[in-house]
């Protein structure tokens, strides 16, 4: 893969950061965030800024560029992916690593002083400015807000915002009607003694109005904001998707309504003033209550005095907890996707061994094809990291026709993909052999698994925090002197993004909400030898309560049940590494696998994944 060439770039962008038709003074250091004016994760096309002038893709990532520098935050997941994306005008820091300065050190150390550092007040949220500001400050800098964002400005041919058609949700699949949930909003407003709640994430609108749709490829969502007042409700959509019949008749837009539940359709960019609006309008003590995540442009709309900030909305913490109707859809969901991920485990098994044409790209393709037979799918959830050999241990990787390498009897397979269907969003990691794994590519295999099964067996109290059982899925590999560098697991939505907060399970954050019955998150540790392979072992589990002798003095036992019911290839593990604890677990997961998933098979006349999934469920026996 060769790296974007961005000389050119980054002097029009220096060239735009001296210019008074864009900045009313000189800016010395730019930022260029990865999130949209929503703070998404994933993103439409035309906010993908940072990897227009950077050529670094992945979804996690800052750029800062001053009059001399160009550099790049991020994760240990994309380590090796910037690196190879990336010119030699870059420079790659890797987050996470005790040498690597935050940005607000590095800006520090390389500014001249008294310089201006300036940003697009809409994509960075409110938190970030803050804690960069005061940095900035204390050390003679002002962080300035740019209104127009200058990477724009030389983006010639920036592609259009999507504005596609919604889908509808009734309650068969969402278990409560959109008005339920303003009820439900409205009285947590009440106890907190807010007036107005402003919803600025897209899945966040999407749950709330019971409604999804596809302006950001593999997530069902749309650009929209709302602010719920007591008895309004605003939603600011652009399009005329709002023309639909259906969506009319699904939010009640011609009907006679009280006016608390009657919808207020306004152009989505007139968000700002309307809340500079509301904000004038504010008598004192009267608050709004936004996510501190919000933008700062919208955040500073309101007087600070009349901010209510939270690092998490009733809204995200509602989405998390799956009611029965939800769950439902996400079990039904998982078992359409283990029909699919059988049928193409088996084609490859065919076609790899004896032919070796099948190459990473054909596997993703595959993949699609056999999912998108299932009934209510509607697209993937992410791009599919179809990985052989050595690109297996780039994590977030995705093959593309320079990288494309064909599968073989000889290199571990590593598969992370999954899909949205209408009832639920899936997402499943397996890791393969095709041929004979070595004694190493075994025992790496099996302390991923040791860990995979430590955290899904894992009881804990109610109430404890994700980030507590990280080391639970680590402790087999730090025995050994390995480890990895990714969470260990994220919230999963239904129907919604497939990363959704406010829990997960990470070493990397301790503000993770505590883990309760109906949450759902994904296990996934894994192992990764640069330049050799990649092993991954993923399941997407259900929190639900668990017996225990004491029940933690009636505070309650918590432990996980997988939704996800895919084969783990036994030839890869070294049962003698296994406990008689864990053996048993694989064989009852077998088990399950063997009973939902070939009933299913069965019922949709699916004969040969059908044999392929008794084959590869057969009891482990582990020599005493």
């Amino acid at each position: 893969m060769s790296p974007k060439i961005t000389t050119e770039l980054l002097k029009q962008l220096r060239q735009v950061m001296k210019s008074p038709k864009y900045v009313q003074e000189p800016v010395q250091a730019y930022i260029v965030p990865s999130g949209d004016a929503h703070q998404s994760e994933y993103i439409a096309p035309c906010d993908c800024r940072r990897a227009f002038i950077s050529g670094f893709d992945g979804s996690a990532g800052t750029a800062i560029v001053t009059e001399q520098h160009a550099a790049m935050w991020t994760d240990g997941r994309y380590f090796l992916q910037a690196a190879h994306q990336m010119d030699n005008n870059w420079t790659l820091m890797k987050m996470g690593l005790k040498d690597t300065p935050t940005q607000e050190d590095w800006l520090v150390s390389v500014l001249p002083e008294g310089s201006k550092v300036g940003v697009d007040p809409f994509i960075i949220p409110a938190d970030q400015w803050k804690r960069m500001s005061k940095a900035l400050r204390s050390a003679g800098h002002d962080l300035v807000p740019v209104k127009e964002n200058l990477i724009d400005t030389i983006w010639t041919d920036c592609p259009q915002r999507p504005c596609k058609p919604l889908i509808t949700l009734d309650p068969s699949y969402t278990g409560v009607s959109w008005r339920d949930k303003i009820v439900a909003l409205r009285s947590k407003m009440a106890e907190r003694k807010v007036l107005w709640f402003v919803v600025t994430a897209l899945d966040e609108v999407a749950w709330l109005f019971n409604l999804r749709g596809s302006d950001v490829e593999y997530n069902p969502v749309f650009f929209a904001y709302a602010v719920i007042g007591m008895n309004t409700i605003r939603l600011f959509i652009d399009g005329d998707r709002m023309m639909d019949p259906a969506v009319r008749e699904h939010l009640q837009l011609d009907s006679t309504l009280e006016p608390e539940f009657k919808i207020q359709v306004m152009p989505y960019g007139s968000i700002l003033s309307e809340l500079q609006a509301v904000g004038v309008g504010l008598s004192p003590k009267e608050k709004v209550w936004l996510s501190d995540k919000a933008s700062y442009a919208l955040t500073e709309a309101i007087p600070k005095a009349y901010r209510y900030l939270t690092p998490y909305t009733p809204i995200c913490i509602a989405k998390a907890v799956k009611n029965a109707s939800e769950t439902e859809g996400m079990r039904r969901a998982h078992i359409k996707d283990a029909v699919a991920l059988c049928e193409l485990f088996n084609w490859l098994e065919k076609e790899v061994v004896p032919k070796g044409t099948v190459t990473e790209i054909i596997a993703a393709d595959k993949a699609e094809e056999f999912r998108s037979q299932q009934k209510d799918f509607v697209e993937l959830s992410f791009a599919t990291i179809s990985s052989t050999g050595p690109n297996g241990a780039i994590i977030h990787y995705k093959p593309v026709p320079e990288t494309n390498r064909t599968l073989s009897v000889n290199e571990i397979y590593l598969l992370d993909s999954g899909a949205q269907y209408k009832d639920g969003t899936t997402d499943v990691t397996r890791t393969m052999h095709f041929g004979i794994p070595s004694a190493y590519e075994k025992e790496c295999f099996t302390y991923v698994l040791k860990g995979h099964i430590a955290v899904s067996a894992a009881i804990f109290p109610n109430g404890t925090k994700g980030h507590l059982l990280d080391s639970f899925a680590r402790s087999a590999l730090w025995d050994c002197g390995l480890d990895y560098l990714h969470g260990t697991g994220h919230g999963v939505g239904s129907f919604l993004n497939v990363h959704e907060g406010p829990c997960g399970i990470s070493y990397k954050t301790f503000a993770d909400e505590p883990l309760e019955a109906g949450m759902i998150v994904s296990d996934e540790p894994g192992y990764y030898e640069d330049g050799s392979f990649g092993v991954r072992i993923e399941n997407v589990v259900l929190v639900i309560p668990a017996e225990t002798k004491y029940n933690f003095k009636n505070r309650g036992s918590l432990t996980f049940e997988p939704l996800t019911l895919v084969p783990i290839q036994t030839k890869m593990i070294d049962v003698n590494l296994l406990t008689q604890k864990e053996c048993n677990w694989v064989n009852d997961y077998h088990q399950k696998c063997r009973e939902v998933i070939g009933a299913e098979l069965e019922r949709q006349g699916r004969h040969e994944a059908l044999r392929w999934l008794i084959q590869e469920t057969e009891p482990l026996i582990r020599v005493q």
